[in-house]
Order: C-alpha cells, then structure tokens, then sequence
C-alpha cells in the first residue's frame, strides 16, 4: 500500500505492513502527530481503539486522540479541558456585555421616546406662543388690548 513507512512505524522503528493501522491516520510527512499521541496513550493503546472503532469513525478518532495529545502536552494540568473553560469563559464574558449594551440601548429608546412625548405635548400646547413659519406671533394667542385703550 504505501511506498515508505507511516510515522507511527518511523518513530516505533519498525517494518510498516500493508495494513497498518496507523498508516491512514499518521502519514509519514507529519511525524510530530504520532509523537504526541505516542507519548500521551502509548502505541499498544491508540492501535486498540482504532481497531475497535468502525471503520468511518477511526480518522475522527484520530483527530481527537491527537488534539487531546497536543492540548496535554501544551498544558499538562488542564489539557484541551484548559481551552474549554477559556472559551466558555470569552463567551459568558460576550454575553454580558450583549446584555449591558442591551440594557443601553433600552434606555436609550426610552429615554428618546419620552422626549419625543414632551416634543410632542409642547407642539401640542406651544403653537399658540410660538410665532408661526415667518416668525409672526400667533394672533390667536395674543389678546386683543386695542379695546381696553379707548
């Protein structure tokens, strides 16, 4: 099947035969993704839960063996459980600010729409001591005084 050996059998130092389990999931130009798994769950380990698994999950399997390796390796308290709780973490933080700038908004618009009543209630009263378009008072809302000068 393959020409050369796939990196598990590289780094394992061994003959890769046809059907290598690792050879599908461990090519030979990425050997650092079997030295991590390697060093993780061990060979024996990986070869028994590829070969317990059907056949279209194994490259999915592989993936996550070699994330958890990669994430442990990297952060060997926490692991990929480390990342998880950063994530989670971003995300409540973006949801409290989602709903603080909410909140603002809110009172914006009801700050904007209780101004808009008072607008309105002065148009409503206020045209009768406001001057009219060519800023001529109102002659209904002035009185009449030329008959109290007689």
């Amino acid at each position: 099947m393959n020409s050369g050996r796939c990196a598990a059998c590289k780094h394992l130092r061994r003959r890769c035969p046809s059907d290598c389990v690792f050879s599908p999931y461990f090519p030979a130009n990425n050997p650092r993704r079997f030295a991590y798994v390697h060093k993780i769950y061990g060979a024996s380990n990986v070869g028994k839960i590829l070969k317990d698994l059907p056949v279209n999950r194994q490259a999915e399997a592989a993936d996550s063996l070699y994330y958890e390796a990669y994430c442990r390796i990297k952060d060997p308290v926490y692991g990929c459980v480390g990342l998880i709780t950063i994530l989670h973490q971003q995300i409540y933080n973006a949801q409290c600010q989602l709903a603080r700038i909410q909140a603002e908004i809110a009172a914006l618009g009801t700050q904007s729409q209780s101004e808009v009543q008072q607008y309105q209630q002065v148009e409503n009263v206020g045209p009768s001591f406001l001057p009219d378009q060519n800023g001529v008072p109102n002659s209904t809302s002035y009185y009449d005084l030329s008959t109290w000068f007689d």
